[in-house]
C-alpha cells in the first residue's frame, strides 16, 4: 500500500484528482446520509437511542407504510422483470414484425417523468376516465391504492429490466439452443434448461434494480397510493413538510435506506458478478428455431398489449393537454398551454437552467471517476467506486432530507439556493455517467493509453486527448441520462425547491393535487418536448466536438 501511495504522489495531477474526488464524495454523498442517520438516532437531550423509531413505528399506519412499500416493490419487481424479459426475448429471439418499434416503445418511458404515467392512468382509468367512464360506464371505479400504484410502477420500470435483459440475451450464443434442438429437446425444454439458466444472473440483477427503483419511487405513490395505502417515501415527505418533524421524517428515510442498501449491495457485489459463461466464443448470429408458434403468439400478445398501453398513455397526455376539461369537456383549447407558459414560465426556465448547469459537471465528473476506477490503481479505489454509485441507489426522499439537514447551517447554508439543487442533481445522477464510462473503458485496450504515456504524455493529457474522445459515446450516454433525470427529478428535489427556484416536476404534482389534469398534461408535453430537443442537441454538439478526434485516432 505504501508503494501505491508513493506512485500516486509521484504524479501530482493524479494525486490531486483522487483527493478532490474523495473530498467531494465525502461532503456531498456521505455527509448528507450521515446527517439523516444522526438526526434519527440523536434525541433532543443529546443522547443516542432508537426512541424515534419506536415512536414512529408504534403507529399501525407507519407499520403499514413499511409493509406496503416492501410488498409493492416485490410485486413490481416480478411483474416488470417478466414483461421486460418478454420484450427482450421477442426482440432478440423471434422474427416478429416491428421489432424496431417494440424497442422504441420499451425505451420511451425512460425519458418520461415517472409520474406522467400516473396522470395518464387517472385520465384513462380514474372515476371520470375515458376507459372506465366513457367506454365501460363504470362511474365508481377507484384506481387509487395498491392496484393503481403497481400498474403505474410496472409500466414505469419495465424498461429498466428490458435494457438489462436485452444485453444479456444478445450476448448468449444461439448455437447452444440449436444444438439442444438437434439432440431432440423440445423448445420448452431448451428454454427451461438452456436459455433461462444462462439468463438467470441477468434476471436477478434486473429484478433487484426494479425493486430498488420501486421502493425509491415518490411521484407515483404520491398521486396514486391514496390515504388508505401509505408508503414510506410519501410518509417521510409528509412527516417533514406536513408535520414539520425532521426527526420522524429522518427515521422513516432510514427505514427506507436499509432494504435499498441491502438490495444494492446484493445486486452489485453478488448477482452482477455471477456469470454463466459459454465457451463457444461470440454469438454466431440470430436464430429463431427455439421459439414455437404458440410462444411467438404469446409474446406478440404480451408485447402488443403493453405497447398499446404505453401509446395510449402518450395519446391521453396529448389529448388532455388540449382538452378544456378532461372527463367533461374535451373540446380543443390552448388554455392549458397559456397557463403553462404564463404561470409556469419561471418553473420552465429554472428547470432548464439547473439541468443545463448540472449535466456537464455530472458527465465530466462521472468520466473522471470511471477513468480512475478502471485505469488507475490506488488505495481506496473500491471505496471510491462504491460511494460514487451510492447516491443513485438510495431513495431520493432520503437524499433530499439529507441535503436539508446537511446544508441548512453555516458555513454550508445552501438551503433555498440554486447551488443545493444543482449539487443534488450532480451527485445524484453522476453514477449514470460512471457506469457508462466503466463499461466503455473496459472495452478499450489499455495499450492505447500506455502508448501515449510512453511518448511523454501525462495522465491528465492522456485522459483529455486519448481517453475522453474514445469514450465519447459513453460520455454522450451519461450526459443524456443525467439531463433527462435532472429534468424529471422530483423525489429529492421536492425538499430543495424554494420561492426563488422552482421545478416543472413539482408544478406537475401541484396541478394533479389541485385536480387540474389538463395543466399537468400540458406541463408534461412541454417537458417531453424539451427532453427530446435537448437530447438531439447534445448528440449534435458531441458529434462536432469529438467526431474529428475520433476519426483522427481511428
Amino acid at each position: 500500500m505504501l508503494a501505491a501511495w508513493r506512485r500516486l504522489v509521484a504524479e501530482p495531477p493524479l494525486f490531486i484528482a483522487v483527493l478532490a474526488v474523495f473530498a467531494l464524495l465525502a461532503l456531498f454523498v456521505i455527509y448528507p446520509i450521515f446527517k439523516v442517520v444522526e438526526v434519527s438516532l440523536v434525541q433532543p437531550d443529546g443522547s443516542w437511542s432508537l426512541a424515534t423509531f419506536r415512536t414512529i413505528f408504534s403507529s399501525w399506519y407507519m407499520r403499514a407504510a413499511l409493509t406496503n412499500t416492501l410488498v409493492t416493490a416485490l410485486i413490481v419487481a416480478v411483474l416488470a422483470t417478466a414483461i421486460g424479459f418478454a420484450f427482450a426475448f421477442a426482440v432478440t429471439r423471434t422474427n416478429i414484425p416491428f421489432k424496431g418499434l417494440l424497442n422504441t416503445i420499451a425505451i420511451l418511458p425512460v425519458i418520461s417523468p415517472p409520474f406522467v404515467w400516473s396522470v395518464a392512468i387517472i385520465m384513462l382509468f380514474g372515476r371520470n376516465g375515458f376507459v372506465t367512464s366513457k367506454l365501460l360506464g363504470l362511474h365508481d371505479f377507484n384506481i387509487y391504492g395498491m392496484h393503481g400504484l403497481v400498474f403505474a410502477q410496472v409500466v414505469t420500470f419495465f424498461p429498466v429490466a428490458y435494457m438489462t435483459l436485452k444485453g444479456v440475451l444478445e450476448s448468449l450464443d444461439n448455437s447452444l439452443e440449436e444444438a439442444a434442438l438437434d439432440l431432440g429437446a423440445s423448445r420448452w425444454h431448451v428454454f427451461r434448461k438452456v436459455t433461462l439458466p444462462l439468463a438467470r444472473p441477468g434476471l436477478a440483477s434486473a429484478a433487484l434494480i426494479v425493486f430498488i427503483e420501486s421502493m425509491a419511487d415518490f411521484g407515483n405513490p404520491l398521486i396514486l397510493s391514496g390515504s388508505h395505502f401509505p408508503t414510506l417515501a410519501v410518509q417521510a415527505y409528509l412527516q417533514v413538510t406536513g408535520m414539520f418533524d425532521l426527526r420522524g421524517g429522518a427515521a422513516l428515510a432510514v427505514a427506507l435506506l436499509v432494504p435499498s442498501l441491502v438490495a444494492f449491495v446484493v445486486q452489485k457485489y453478488w448477482v452482477s458478478r455471477r456469470r454463466y459463461v459459454t465457451v463457444t466464443g461470440k454469438p454466431t448470429g440470430r436464430s429463431y428455431m427455439a421459439v414455437s408458434r404458440g410462444a411467438k403468439a404469446f409474446l406478440i400478445a404480451v408485447t402488443g398489449l403493453v405497447s398499446l398501453l404505453v401509446i395510449s398513455f402518450y395519446v391521453a397526455i396529448a389529448v388532455g393537454a388540449f382538452a378544456r376539461l378532461w372527463g367533461f369537456d374535451h373540446s380543443f383549447t390552448w388554455r392549458n398551454f397559456e397557463y403553462v407558459f404564463g404561470v409556469g414560465r419561471e418553473a420552465i426556465l429554472d428547470t432548464l437552467v439547473i439541468a443545463v448547469a448540472s449535466t456537464p459537471v455530472a458527465g465530466i465528473l462521472g468520466m473522471v471517476i470511471a477513468f480512475l476506477v478502471v485505469r488507475q490503481r490506488f488505495p481506496g479505489r473500491s471505496t471510491m467506486e462504491f460511494v460514487s454509485l451510492l447516491d443513485y441507489a438510495l431513495p431520493g426522499t432520503l437524499i433530499g432530507i439529507g441535503y436539508v439537514l446537511a446544508f441548512n447551517t453555516r458555513p454550508l447554508a445552501l438551503t433555498g439556493t440554486f447551488a443545493i439543487i444543482a449539487l443534488h442533481f450532480i451527485f445524484r445522477y453522476m453514477p449514470l455517467g460512471i457506469q457508462a464510462g466503466v463499461a466503455s473503458l473496459q472495452q478499450i485496450h489499455p495499450s492505447i493509453e500506455e502508448a501515449a504515456i510512453n511518448l511523454g504524455a501525462s495522465t491528465a493529457q492522456t485522459f483529455r486527448k486519448v481517453t475522453l474522445p474514445l469514450v465519447a459515446p459513453a460520455f454522450f450516454s451519461g450526459l443524456v441520462f443525467s439531463f433527462v433525470r435532472a429534468m424529471t427529478a422530483v423525489s429529492g428535489a421536492i425538499f430543495l425547491v424554494s420561492a426563488d427556484w422552482q421545478l416543472m416536476t413539482v408544478q406537475i404534482l401541484s396541478q394533479v393535487g389541485s385536480g387540474r389534469l389538463g395543466a399537468a398534461a400540458a406541463f408534461s408535453m412541454v417537458l417531453l418536448a424539451i427532453i427530446l430537443l435537448a437530447t438531439g442537441t447534445i448528440r449534435l454538439l458531441l458529434g462536432r466536438a469529438f467526431g474529428a478526434a475520433i476519426q483522427q485516432r481511428l
